[in-house]
């Protein structure tokens, strides 16, 4: 019954702070203007065009994300049994970094031989190939490497090398394309368009779906291997294919908005909290509601309404999480 009530009201909330996050920014919108454009008119009007090319990609883009990065933190978490595992802990992040440096700290020429591929797309392409090498090496290595802790030192033995390779690219660099390459670390959903919506879209909510038909499976693993392996479950085939789902999730979403920290962290522990359960089923279901709705309001406070200034999206998921970190390490030193 509590499963039910929370989620309703989540999915309550959810046209809420869409429409927030649409009317509300540098220039706030009348919910007049906004029905217009929804009902198809004016679509000569100055309304039209800041909903349809700028607020609207924004807020489904903080949807897809709001469901990508949760649900990656909670399989992570649930592989490593660590409460502060996140999407990147396997190094998918610093992979995608490492393809971003190589594009943008070389002015492009990394990739040169493909005239088609500039500006955002080209990070993007350049995040989604370096992460995506990252995947390979990781699961080529998880098939080896039985043990889930050793695999956990191995993903940020990964990240330490990709982050002093990055380091070295922005020590000779020019400033200004560090400073691009800084601003993309940030995280953005400025860039993002139709077409990258689409992408992104067709990659994050068939993955989530998936994630789904696997819950009981991640059910049976949180009481052990040796438990799960006795309920029949092929725990090494498991492995990959958590792996698999979080890094596809967590590379999407890093590559058309940059490493967005701290969302794939925390939620999970909300949906806990909210639940009171660690059925797989129900976290995720949640997880993607509380992400959507958390992400919405992360996007509608960085663009400072009634301000000409807008704020890195990091800077915003860090005041909601990092408390929310703070205070799981707590309770965690307390029941030692």
């Amino acid at each position: 019954m509590r499963h039910t009530i929370v989620t309703i009201l989540l999915c309550a909330c959810i046209p809420i702070c869409f429409v927030a996050d649409i009317l509300f920014g540098s220039v706030q919108i009348p919910l007049q203007g906004f029905l217009d454009v929804i009902h198809g008119d004016g679509s000569d009007s100055l309304w039209y065009n800041i909903i349809v090319h700028l607020r609207l990609p924004r807020a489904i883009a903080a949807i897809l994300t709001g469901m990508a990065l949760p649900v990656s933190g909670l399989l992570m978490q649930t592989l490593f049994r660590n409460p502060l595992a996140d999407p990147y802990v396997l190094g998918v992040s610093t992979g995608a970094s490492l393809g971003v440096a190589l594009f943008s700290l070389s002015g492009g020429a990394a990739v040169a031989a493909w005239s088609w591929i500039a500006g955002s797309v080209g990070v993007a392409f350049s995040a989604l190939i370096g992460s995506t090498i990252v995947i390979f090496l990781i699961l080529s290595i998880a098939t080896k490497v039985r043990n889930n802790a050793s695999l956990l030192i191995i993903g940020i033995m990964f990240g330490s090398i990709t982050s002093a390779v990055v380091n070295v690219l922005q020590y000779f660099s020019k400033p200004d394309e560090v400073h691009n390459f800084l601003l993309w670390t940030m995280g953005s959903f400025s860039n993002i368009g139709t077409t990258e919506l689409l992408i992104m879209g067709f990659c994050i909510i068939p993955t989530v779906i998936a994630t789904l038909v696997v819950h009981k499976p991640l059910d049976a693993i949180l009481l052990g291997e040796n438990y799960a392996r006795g309920l029949g479950v092929k725990t090494n085939h498991l492995r990959v294919i958590v792996i698999v789902l979080s890094a596809i999730l967590a590379a999407i979403v890093t590559a058309f908005a940059g490493p967005i920290g701290f969302v794939g962290m925390t939620v999970p522990h909300v949906a806990r909290f909210l639940c009171k359960s660690d059925n797989h089923k129900s976290l995720i279901i949640n997880s993607v509601l509380i992400g959507t709705n958390l992400l919405l309001m992360c996007d509608l406070i960085s663009q400072l309404p009634g301000t000409q200034s807008m704020l890195p999206i990091n800077t915003v998921t860090a005041i909601f999480g990092a408390p929310i970190v703070i205070l799981v390490i707590y309770r965690g030193q307390r029941r030692i």
